[in-house]
């Protein structure tokens, strides 16, 4: 488990003067979060010299677990997949969240990636295939992202019309597997994923991927724009149809589902970051508030920053009711 501790240094002397000890913030969250969290870590860490935010990134779903199944207490869980919160956590595990930031999927690569000086919107699926190619992503069954690139696979077979896509970048190099069901696409992803390591490689969170790509070991990795932007990556933006940041395509999106090694199905649509405070969370006032500070005017800022749009207001799920009031100024109804 990656424990990221930062900005912990106490700015206004507070906590030196009185030698106590600083109240924990415990925040799991997706990955794909840590640059724009830790700008709003800095600025709550100042303005609350008594506390230590620290934050436990990793895969959007085995985050879920970890509270759910292992009974983690966190304070705030902050998912790259809005919908995990209503189907795998309310009612047991939290009674409300809000929808807070957009995404998009891109294919990143660097001046090092093999064909880095042709590949484009129009041609990626072709290089990738290239036997000399190596390219990555996520792991399906852990992380958003990981399940979200088979997606965008599949529908990139309607864009360009070309139904061998998945076959030959997904089915020929895995266990993944496809089956098409009355015009809906359903993949299914196994434990043992089995990539072929010589040509694929499946890593347990996206933002693992990116020293790999930048020091030459992938060409390739499937991740989020944000990620793509806040790492100084190079990437692909492929059309609206298939990248899933898009409402208009909402009802193209939904013709692919994934269907995790959990049992669990989960459906393409647009992507769409969400946040609660857990039931059982040590710290419910304070983790309210750090939730404040990431859809207030600051807050918003900082996502818009670093490639994350943020949704103005946030929408909140599934009752408006159940939402703390301190957060209700920037929240409107789902």
């Amino acid at each position: 488990m990656v424990v990221l501790v930062a900005g912990c240094a106490n700015q206004t002397g507070t906590s030196s003067q009185s030698g106590g000890q600083k109240k924990v913030l415990k925040v799991l969250m997706a990955g794909s979060l840590v640059s724009p969290m830790e700008k709003i870590e800095k600025k709550f860490e100042a303005d609350h010299p008594n506390v230590d935010v620290q934050f436990e990134p990793a895969g959007s779903i085995e985050c879920v677990q970890k509270i759910t199944q292992l009974g983690v207490k966190a304070d705030v869980f902050a998912s790259a997949d809005y919908t995990l919160i209503p189907s795998m956590m309310v009612p047991e595990y939290a009674d409300w969240y809000v929808l807070f930031a957009k995404n998009e999927m891109v294919l990143t690569y660097s001046d090092k990636s093999k064909y880095a000086n042709i590949i484009n919107k129009n041609n990626w699926y072709k290089i990738l295939d290239k036997p000399d190619v190596i390219w990555a992503f996520s792991n399906p069954n852990l992380d958003p992202c990981g399940y979200r690139t088979p997606m965008t696979i599949q529908l990139a077979e309607l864009e360009y019309k070309d139904d061998k896509i998945f076959e030959n970048l997904i089915t020929s190099k895995s266990k993944i597997t496809v089956d098409e069901v009355n015009g809906i696409y359903v993949i299914t992803t196994p434990e043992n994923l089995a990539p072929a390591t010589n040509k694929l490689t499946i890593r347990n969170k996206s933002v693992e991927l990116v020293s790999m790509v930048q020091d030459g070991g992938l060409d390739y990795a499937w991740e989020y724009i944000s990620v793509a932007v806040q790492n100084d990556m190079k990437y692909i933006r492929l059309p609206g149809s298939i990248n899933l940041s898009d409402v208009a395509y909402t009802d193209t999106y939904k013709r692919v589902q994934v269907k995790t090694a959990d049992g669990k199905t989960q459906t393409g649509k647009p992507i769409v970051y969400g946040v609660t405070v857990p039931k059982n969370a040590p710290n419910v006032e304070l983790a309210n508030e750090f939730v404040k500070y990431m859809i207030d005017e600051f807050g918003q800022k900082v996502f818009e920053e670093d490639g994350q749009p943020p949704v103005i207001p946030a929408i909140a799920g599934p009752d408006k009711t159940k939402v703390p009031q301190i957060l209700l100024k920037y929240v409107a109804d789902n």
